[in-house]
């Protein structure tokens, strides 16, 4: 994979431009951010699933699977008082302009879509409150060597019926492997297989109401010490 600052054309994510400015993955064929308002959507799957910003401290520590177009980076650097930590792990990075088209259909998050491309071509970019760092390549490889652990999670991959490997029992596992007791995940999906392999893997799982024409969303608790690889 190239560097994010001079991204070669077959690194950029190929995409399909909807109504309304948002961008739809032909790889994946699932768009990256709801059809029905996008940032509605983050703020009622991500924010309000992970009780946010109510349990924001210093230091606290969100982890993503899923970075795109960053808008829940933006999401989050709008509410954060704090300064707070965020890894998001992404296997096909916007370029650029990709990233400027899409931050468009969110001018009230200009300023902070602004700082975000402006420090586009590093994998350490200052948002707002937010110090996001950038992991790329494919999540089965580069999330179990992580060192880190999170207090809240954003599970943002593409859809499970359009990207299984991103939702794959082993990767659930290693999202609990990676959460401190106590911390919690958010997901706008409701798969049974999905909500079975967090379960399988520590959390406490429980359905909630989805955003616009989904009728259910999972939201989870890390209860106890995560299941052991072994």
């Amino acid at each position: 994979m190239s560097d994010l600052d001079q991204p070669r054309p077959e690194d950029e994510p190929a995409l399909d431009w909807r109504e309304g400015g948002v961008p739809v993955s032909t790889r994946f064929d699932d768009p990256y951010f709801s059809l029905s308002g996008g940032l509605a959507e983050t703020r009622h799957v991500f924010l309000q699933g992970n009780d946010l910003p109510a349990r924001l401290v210093a230091g606290f520590h969100v982890a993503e699977l899923g970075f795109g177009t960053g808008l829940n980076a933006l999401a989050l650097a709008q509410v954060a008082q704090v300064p707070v930590r965020m890894t998001s792990f992404e296997a096909f990075p916007m370029s650029l302009p990709q990233l400027a088209q899409a931050h468009a259909a969110f001018p009230e998050l200009g300023d902070l879509a602004a700082q975000l491309r402006a420090g586009w071509g590093g994998t350490q970019i200052r948002v707002g409150q937010v110090d996001l760092t950038l992991v790329l390549g494919d999540v089965a490889q580069t999330l179990p060597p992580w060192q880190g652990r999170a207090d809240a999670w954003f599970l943002d991959g593409f859809s499970p019926a359009k990207n299984p490997q991103m939702w794959e029992p082993a990767v659930m596992a290693q999202v609990a492997r990676h959460t401190w007791p106590g911390g919690s995940f958010a997901t706008y999906t409701a798969a049974g297989h999905v909500r079975r392999a967090l379960t399988d893997a520590g959390f406490a799982v429980t359905r909630s109401p989805g955003f616009g024409r989904k009728r259910h969303m999972s939201v989870g608790r890390l209860a106890a010490a995560p299941v052991s690889d072994a």
